[in-house]
């Protein structure tokens, strides 16, 4: 059988196989009973620098919606957490602002309507102020999930030298996600948001559950990475593929990065459901609650504290913790 032949097998067998899973966005709810005890929080409670999580832009993950875990979980460390109701179209809506967090924004023409073409989320004007922002000083954590949110996010990414592919990027063969990204196999580099500030803060292993893949520009850190052998899916319509469906190997893009830019910082990731907690479909775990992703609630916490610059914790440790 010959190459092209396979993959179009392997496309059919494997996603087929998990679409019931991840098909609709309705079927997502957050895992309200999720917690987590932190060893020792950055701030005292309510004392921390201001996150405004972005909820301007049709998101699929708002601060009470898909990210309520999210929230929580820096609330615990001390951050104060809000949403962000008004698009940044000046740049006084970031005000007292020290982190934002952009989850899986769309363009109005998408919702409930997930197919090609599909628009940025964000006008010129929008983007030339939030470029401005982090050249500046400010840290934009920036989110963009499988087709269609990557497309949308497109634009705002390659303001900062980032480039999303506007698909389904994968790592495993007929299995459901998660993605596994390990210090084992390389595809967890070393760098600041896997190593944390203290030695129980280290990661080996992140795990994602289907996102997009996106090419890094040269001063960036890579934080999750790609094989040769992972596969990215181009479908015309969000979760329907067939032997038609155009793909390509991953190798040099990544999942993960992060980049010092002018004053400021960005980290960018091509998953949201890996730093949240969520039911699916009813009784599927998914992120911080998954047992198969036990650090990635510490990691959400480095990759925080890189974005904040910490460098010692404010707040009270925990003796024994609950684990």
């Amino acid at each position: 059988m010959k190459t092209h032949q396979i993959i179009q097998v392997f496309i059919m067998s494997t996603f087929l196989w998990f679409i019931p899973v991840f098909i609709s966005s309705a079927q997502q709810v957050p895992d309200t009973n999720f917690t987590l005890t932190i060893r020792q929080p950055a701030y005292q409670k309510d004392s921390g620098p201001l996150v405004l999580i972005d909820q301007a832009h049709h998101n699929m993950h708002t601060k009470n919606g898909g990210f309520l875990a999210f929230s929580r979980l820096l609330e615990q460390d001390g951050y104060r957490v809000r949403s962000l109701q008004a698009a940044v179209n000046d740049l006084e809506v970031l005000n007292g602002c020290k982190i934002l967090v952009i989850a899986n924004a769309l363009d109005s023409s998408n919702l409930g309507n997930w197919v090609l073409p599909t628009p940025s989320a964000f006008s010129k004007e929008e983007i030339s102020m939030i470029r401005s922002w982090v050249k500046n000083g400010g840290s934009l954590f920036l989110i963009a999930d499988h087709m269609p949110f990557a497309g949308a996010a497109s634009k705002l990414g390659k303001a900062f030298g980032f480039e999303f592919i506007n698909g389904f990027a994968f790592t495993g063969e007929r299995t459901w996600p998660p993605s596994e990204f390990s210090v084992e196999d390389e595809t967890l580099p070393t760098s600041p948001v896997v190593t944390g500030i203290r030695d129980y803060e280290k990661t080996d292993k992140v795990v994602t559950f289907t996102g997009s893949a996106f090419y890094t520009p040269d001063m960036s850190t890579p934080v999750l990475s790609f094989l040769e052998e992972h596969r990215s899916l181009q479908p015309d319509t969000a979760w329907r593929f067939n032997a038609k469906t155009r793909w390509q190997d991953l190798k040099g893009f990544h999942q993960g990065a992060i980049l010092k830019y002018g004053k400021g910082k960005i980290a960018v990731f091509g998953e949201a459901a890996m730093f949240t907690a969520q039911i699916v479909n009813g009784n599927v775990p998914v992120g911080f609650n998954s047992d198969v992703a036990p650090q990635n609630a510490q990691f959400t916490l480095n990759v925080i504290h890189w974005l904040d610059e910490v460098k010692e914790y404010h707040g009270k440790a925990v003796t024994n913790p609950a684990k």
